[in-house]
């Protein structure tokens, strides 16, 4: 008796020692989701230089309510018909009011091959730059 309690102890030790293996590999393997978002502050600074352009994708009601000087306004629902208006060649910064449909805009303009394209978190909520209307 005392020899099948040790083969079967050696055998659970054996069997978790193989489960554990696998799943730090798996784990180690993973790669981190690339993160396609910018702070309000990296945007500011990134726009105050002049190294990006602001894609606006709120609505035109919203956007005549007060909006970064010098941005281009595509709202979302037009955004797939207007994909020839947003530069490929340069950083695009994509906001809208919260930052909800900037990260919508990002992942369409992403899978249609855009590659320097960031959601402004925050939107123009916690927009601290100026403002025109």
């Amino acid at each position: 008796m005392h020899k099948l309690q040790t083969i079967l102890s050696v055998s659970i030790i054996i069997l978790l020692s193989i489960l554990m293996s696998a799943c730090g590999q798996a784990s180690n393997n993973s790669s981190p989701v690339p993160s396609y978002n910018v702070s309000i502050d990296q945007a500011l600074t990134d726009w105050q230089n002049k190294s990006v352009v602001i894609l606006d994708v709120r609505t035109p009601g919203e956007y005549a309510d007060g909006h970064i000087p010098n941005t281009m306004l595509i709202p979302l629902d037009q955004l797939p018909e207007r994909l020839n208006e947003v530069p490929k060649e340069k950083k695009v910064y994509v906001i809208c009011r919260s930052g909800n449909r900037s990260a919508q805009a990002v992942n369409l303009l992403r899978s249609k091959g855009f590659t320097n394209v960031y959601n402004v978190t925050g939107g123009m909520m916690q927009w601290k730059g100026p403002v025109e209307k």
